[in-house]
């Protein structure tokens, strides 16, 4: 069994209302594909409160926000995360709920240990969980076949590799290999400590640009202040949208994505960009 914390009792029945699922849920597959499918509808990967955390913590280890913090961002502000924390939060409602299961630290690539996904355990069965990417539909993990996943965005095959890797492919995307799975269990310390790790300056992943994105009325919406002129993208069918920022470009954001205004402000600002 792992050592992460369930979420509490209170917050749990907060956060279900909030993805808009009924209070009592059975831990079975269906509930959980639910729960994956209303989470990227409802809580957006996200940098902005990262960033304004980051710039307005003296110490390394208050940046990081796990569980209640998490979900209190999240009711309270519209806010989501990266993958360790987004990851962290949304086991802890699992663990609540009555799944088995343990979190996993992964590579992109060669950068190695920079990606978390969540191992669930359920009628004899392992499947993957990413909300920190994410990956749209829950994936089954099998050691002696490669498995394909139809999702409502990407088509997702989970290929074996030698020990307890597994590649993560999606297709169309133009990056092809999502992440390498290492499916081995990581205790609370070490996760929480990893997790703290990427708030270091210079190193920390996703510290240095606004990037949003989210999944509305249907549709994937990005936003990546690294692109300028700044605009969000819409993807319609895999085809890629654009919608210039106009005026106020924190207002914008905010509204489209449900944010908070202020956040998004900030955020804006300690890159160096206008917010208006």
């Amino acid at each position: 069994m792992p050592d992460t914390n369930p979420l509490s009792q209170a917050m749990t029945r907060k956060v279900l209302q909030y993805l808009g699922l009924p209070h009592r849920v059975q831990p079975t597959r269906r509930t959980l594909e639910r729960l994956l499918h209303q989470y990227v509808r409802t809580v957006p990967w996200e940098t902005v409160s990262r960033i304004v955390r980051r710039a307005n913590t003296k110490h390394l280890e208050k940046c990081p926000v796990f569980g209640k913090k998490f979900w209190d961002n999240a009711l309270n502000y519209g806010m989501g995360g990266t993958c360790y924390e987004s990851n962290y939060a949304f086991f802890s409602l699992l663990l609540r709920l009555g799944y088995e299961g343990y979190l996993t630290i992964n590579n992109m690539g060669d950068t190695i240990g920079c990606h978390t996904a969540i191992v669930i355990l359920l009628d004899d069965e392992k499947l993957l969980v990413d909300v920190g990417l994410p990956i749209f539909s829950v994936l089954p993990i099998r050691k002696k076949e490669t498995t394909v996943i139809e999702s409502d965005f990407f088509t997702y095959t989970v290929e074996k590799l030698r020990g307890n890797k597994y590649d993560i492919w999606r297709k169309p995307h133009p990056n092809h290999n999502a992440f390498t799975l290492i499916d081995k269990p990581v205790d609370d310390e070490t996760y929480r400590h990893a997790t703290t790790q990427d708030y270091i300056p210079d190193s920390g992943l996703f510290l240095d640009k606004v990037v949003i994105n989210k999944v509305i009325a249907g549709n994937l919406w990005r936003f990546n202040s690294r692109d300028l002129p700044l605009h969000m993208e819409k993807f319609i069918e895999n085809i890629r949208h654009d919608y210039v920022l106009t005026h106020d470009h924190a207002e914008q954001l905010a509204t489209k994505f449900k944010l908070d205004q202020a956040m998004v402000t900030e955020a804006l600002e300690v890159m160096g960009l206008p917010s208006q």
